[in-house]
């Protein structure tokens, strides 16, 4: 039988079918709260947010946004003009040459704060007749960039994103307050309001929140510091999820000498939202992004940047486009919890370990479709990475487990089988031949030896009475140690006393049994604890001369365990028979202390013989995600 049926089969015959097994589900849910908390943590922020880009990544191309025209000055711009900052009056040229085509809005993605000689009369005129251009500021940099101040605060616009933790740009700031207080827009919405002035469209309170900005019915709410997959972000100013355009060639894009050569179709121009920046690598003007396309893997040039947030404020009024929008958290946390429910108890509704896994790979992919479709189609960022996570580790590793700890158990049964055996041997070899020697016995001749053979007869068929204990230590895991230990001093007085000269001259016996720590130890340790005690106690019987008090100590002290047994018998004794001290009894014991990281001694004195173990205390640590007794 393959291990997972083992596990399969085992489970069914000791759980009946419709019963869970509660016991199984507990590190389930002990997993579900570590998730849970770690997501609460912050600890999964990075990984969510990497996987929001990768599905962002993973829609399907959208068509090209023809309301939306960039006017890139690149590299081989720079070359022919033969100067950088470009001049002031290569701008004016430029925006008087748009201004023929009778765009709707105009967006200069490039600092004018000061002067840039040769033309700056010729750009301040040429602005001042074009209401409907907007010139850009940078508030939330140290220091700050002003806009030109020849122009009012309605042609001027922010062109500040907010960056997360890892330097990538995910969010749209549309609206903040400057380092003064006074509450400023961005380019994109300021080129998004002009545009939209055209359709019967301004800019309004939300109705359903008060605190969004509206067009018509459509609400930009501002996300929290929690949103999504973010744990304590800078949420501060009216901030959106940045819906970047999916796609190769999301928009339509010019050079500047293009447009002063007048070949580009005037149609791209007419009624359109044009933006004019630098797209070229020498001027660094990147934003880091991942989640839209580039001509550099994750470097996406500002004016780009800028056109993106714009098409979503535009495309979102006009077209419905969806906006990128969290589950509110009461329905994620119930999200995380549902799968990870289904993940623990998925192993008892499907039989066969092939089916299972495949189930499990189903669920998994469904769960990345259901996240990627609701992105897609309806903008909802729901918390995939948790998920994904508590699933898993609930219906795979967990099960690892329960599998492990099932075949433990086969084992520990496959033991019992080899005691069995090894008991039949003996029955059916030693046991016949003795039951026949006692037999055939002459009365006269063997009326000393055989209540001797009698009581060996006995002894070898209680070896199978006896046995099982030992075998199984979770069987008796529930009996306190110095229960088992105070057991064991019992039955072995009661069974050595009659034969034993040094227990059968015994006058005074004190005796101190007290709970013992048992953390960090297993079964078997426990068990050679009794069979020591049982040795040494043996011992004094055995090997003890004119013994009549008998002193046996089992106690924790702060810092250690002990185990100590004193008698004021005439001469030292061995823990075997063997002379040398060096026999089976010794090495045991050696062996115990050695594995206890304790110590074993023996002690002769003219007051009698002191035999005793001591262990050090096991402080309490934590493994994994739950502690293993061992």
């Amino acid at each position: 039988m393959k291990p997972f049926d083992e596990l399969r089969h085992s489970w069914q015959r000791r759980y009946p079918a419709g019963k869970t097994p509660w016991r199984q589900v507990v590190p389930g849910v002990v997993v579900l709260g570590l998730v849970v908390g770690a997501r609460l943590l912050g600890l999964f922020e990075g990984l969510e947010l990497k996987m929001l880009d990768q599905l962002l990544r993973w829609r399907p191309a959208e068509p090209t946004d023809e309301r939306m025209l960039i006017v890139g000055i690149d590299e081989a711009d720079i070359q022919r003009l033969g100067t950088y900052p470009v001049p002031d009056g290569v701008l004016a040229e430029l925006l008087q040459t748009l201004a023929v085509h009778r765009p709707r809005a105009v967006g200069i993605d490039i600092y004018r704060d000061l002067a840039v000689e040769p033309g700056h009369t010729a750009l301040v005129e040429t602005l001042a007749t074009l209401p409907y251009a907007i010139a850009i500021e940078n508030i939330l940099s140290n220091p700050p960039v002003a806009a030109p101040a020849f122009l009012p605060p309605e042609q001027v616009g922010f062109v500040d994103f907010p960056q997360d933790d890892d330097g990538f740009v995910r969010r749209a700031l549309l609206g903040s307050p400057n380092a003064v207080g006074e509450f400023r827009f961005s380019l994109a919405l300021r080129l998004a309001e002009t545009y939209l002035q055209a359709e019967g469209l301004t800019l309004e309170n939300g109705r359903r929140d008060p605190w969004a900005m509206r067009f018509g019915s459509t609400e930009f709410s501002q996300i929290s510091s929690h949103a999504g997959g973010y744990v304590g972000a800078d949420a501060g100013g009216h901030q959106v999820l940045l819906n970047g355009r999916s796609g190769p060639q999301p928009f339509r894009r010019v050079s500047l000498q293009q447009v002063l050569d007048g070949s580009v179709d005037p149609t791209w121009i007419e009624n359109a939202i044009v933006l004019v920046g630098i797209t070229s690598s020498s001027a660094k003007d990147f934003l880091n992004s991942a989640a839209v396309a580039a001509d550099s893997p994750a470097l996406v040039y500002g004016v780009v940047m800028q056109a993106h947030a714009t098409s979503q404020l535009v495309s979102a009024v006009l077209e419905g486009r969806p906006l990128l929008r969290p589950w509110p958290d009461s329905l994620e946390y119930l999200w995380i919890v549902l799968w990870g429910g289904v993940g623990t108890v998925l192993i008892w509704g499907v039989r066969s370990p092939s089916w299972y896994l495949l189930t499990m790979g189903l669920i998994g992919l469904g769960l990345v479709g259901v996240s990627f479709g609701l992105l897609w189609l309806g903008g909802w960022w729901i918390p995939l990475v948790p998920t994904l996570v508590v699933f898993s580790v609930n219906g795979l590793v967990l099960p690892g487990f329960y599998l492990y700890d099932q075949t433990l158990r086969s084992r520990i049964a496959e033991r019992q089988q080899i005691i069995d055996q090894t008991y039949s041997a003996i029955h059916n070899g030693p046991l016949q031949t003795l039951a026949l020697l006692l037999r055939d016995s002459e009365p006269l001749a063997w009326a000393e030896t055989r209540p001797k053979l009698e009581r060996l007869n006995q002894e070898l068929r209680d070896i199978r009475e006896s046995l099982p204990a030992a075998a199984l230590p979770g069987g008796d895991q529930s009996v306190p140690l110095h229960e088992k230990l105070w057991e064991t001093y019992t039955t072995t007085l009661e069974r050595g006393e009659p034969d034993f000269p040094g227990l059968r001259s015994l006058k005074l016996k004190v005796v101190t049994f007290e709970p013992l720590s048992t953390l960090g130890l297993s079964a078997d340790d426990q068990q050679g604890l009794c069979q020591f005690l049982e040795e040494a106690l043996l011992n004094v019987g055995k090997h003890g001369v004119n013994v009549t008090r008998l002193t046996v100590v089992c106690q924790a002290t702060d810092t250690e365990n002990l185990i100590q047994v004193i008698d004021n018998g005439q001469r030292p004794y061995s823990l075997e028979a063997s002379p040398a001290g060096t026999g089976w009894g010794t090495r045991q014991a050696k062996q115990l202390a050695q594995r206890l990281k304790g110590q074993f001694k023996r002690e002769f004195s003219s007051a009698g013989t002191c035999c005793e173990l001591r262990w050090p205390l096991v402080k309490p640590h934590r493994v994994g995600f739950w502690g293993l007794n061992r």
